[in-house]
């Protein structure tokens, strides 16, 4: 028989093994902050300070300007030319006097026409051309560039989405390693108070030194486990700390709750289509058709004329004291009679179009099968959730009943050891199915091109 300090030291450790017991069954339910960042405000700073943000918002940049080059085009060029020549060429010398103004009766002189000796000739033009027609070069230009642009701005549009995608992750990767961390800090609290009262029992020779032994067996594996999920709390941490940009050892107090939710999604076929709609990446493959196929036209613009409007003002002078200006005004027309390169490029574009077309039919299928993929992930994650869940329960009131019959003698230690692993390893894969039952759903919405806001998750 037990006395009554005996008695009352076990009642003790009761209480604080059915303590360490609820407190670890709720961790198992949901993760809670105090204060700190919240998923939104995680996005807002990956969205801001991501270096793949600037690389994104650099190409739009570079896209915008290369649209402004491309309308350039269709405007007026307008040039200076300053060129100075000394020569005693004959035609030179002759025609520069011509154009100062300074050529004289003695200048028919042959002797002087045949060695007119050296001159010099300082000669001053502003020119200006004005594109009427250029086979289609300017127009298909733009509109390969305006494609660009939009190709540049659904680059943006991926990099976002994969970024938000990346946070997701990362935020709630650190609540489930904190909560798998607290289960495991419970879990050997529980153990060590469940050594104590197992050593008391051997001192009073109700069980032997190998339950003894065995108990301190499954205090040093469960610390063990606490070990490696503090370890991998610091990994969580440094990952989201790598995604918001910040230095990986930053600390972080998060305000958000990994908690039971019910996300609902469209049917597999209606996200396929959903997909081939609004995925950034699709999107840019069918702008890569359509500019090949401005290509095209480029190419078979050759076989028209160029024609382009042209005026010309020049000033030529000896030592820019005094001279003699001119004008000239004109339109050019150019036309390829013979052009052997013409048929090689309009292969060349069209086999570029048939390629760009083969691209997106390959990219629509390698859509459909993410698609497909990741709605049957969301739907096994979500099944894999009720299992865990109904597991935990089941474990708690089985560890219950194993933990009153061993009190009362009826049990060994080794079922009760069995109870608490059954116990700890529902709880971890509780928290693991309801990380993996968001990630899925947030893959979802992103493998559908829809991952555009993180409201889903805070509602």
């Amino acid at each position: 028989m037990l006395g009554k300090a005996q008695v009352k030291r076990l009642k003790i450790f009761a209480f604080v093994f059915s303590l360490g017991l609820m407190t670890s069954f709720g961790n198992g339910n949901r993760v809670l902050a105090n204060g700190g960042l919240s998923l939104e405000g995680a996005v807002a700073i990956a969205l801001e300070a991501n270096p793949l943000i600037r690389a994104t918002a650099a190409g739009q940049q570079a896209a915008a300007a290369g649209l402004e080059e491309a309308r350039s085009n269709r405007l007026p060029a307008l040039s200076f030319n300053e060129k100075f020549i000394t020569s005693n060429n004959p035609v030179y010398v002759f025609g520069s006097r011509l154009e100062q103004g300074k050529f004289g009766m003695e200048h028919f002189d042959l002797n002087y026409l045949n060695n007119p000796g050296s001159f010099s000739n300082f000669r001053s033009s502003v020119n200006l051309s004005i594109p009427l027609f250029n086979r289609f070069q300017i127009s298909s230009g733009i509109r390969q560039a305006e494609l660009g642009e939009q190709v540049a701005e659904e680059d943006s549009n991926w990099v976002r989405q994969q970024l938000r995608m990346q946070v997701v992750s990362a935020y709630y990767g650190v609540l489930v390693a904190r909560s798998r961390r607290d289960v495991a800090r419970d879990a050997v609290a529980t153990a060590e108070a469940d050594l104590v009262k197992i050593e008391v029992m051997f001192e009073e020779g109700m069980v032997v030194a190998s339950d003894v032994l065995a108990m301190k067996v499954q205090v040093a594996d469960f610390r063990q486990q606490l070990v490696q999920a503090e370890g991998d709390e610091k990994t969580a941490v440094a990952a989201l700390n790598t995604v918001l940009a910040r230095p990986v050892n930053t600390p972080v107090e998060l305000s958000g709750e990994l908690v039971d939710r019910e996300f609902e999604v469209a049917s597999q076929d209606a996200l396929i289509t959903a997909a081939l709609g609004n995925r950034p990446d699709y999107r840019k493959l069918q702008l890569d058709v359509q500019r090949t196929q401005e290509g095209i036209r480029t190419a078979k613009g050759s076989r028209w004329p160029d024609l382009n409007l042209f005026a010309n003002y020049g000033y030529s002078s000896h030592d820019f004291a005094s001279g003699s200006g001119d004008f000239a005004v004109g339109a050019a027309l150019n036309f390829d009679i013979l052009d052997f390169g013409r048929t090689p490029r309009i292969q060349q574009a069209v086999a570029a179009s048939n390629g760009a077309e083969a691209q997106q039919e390959y990219k629509a299928n390698e859509v459909g099968f993410e698609v497909v993929q990741a709605y049957q992930r969301f739907l096994s994650s979500k099944e894999r959730l009720r299992v865990a869940a109904s597991a935990v329960d089941q474990a708690a009131e089985t560890l219950r009943i194993v933990q009153d019959r061993h009190g009362v003698g009826l049990t060994t230690v080794t079922e009760v050891l069995r109870a608490q692993t059954a116990l700890l390893k529902s709880q971890m894969m509780l928290l693991g199915a309801r990380y993996d039952y968001y990630l899925g759903y947030a893959n979802t919405l992103m493998v559908t091109g829809s991952l555009n806001d993180v409201s889903p998750f805070t509602k």
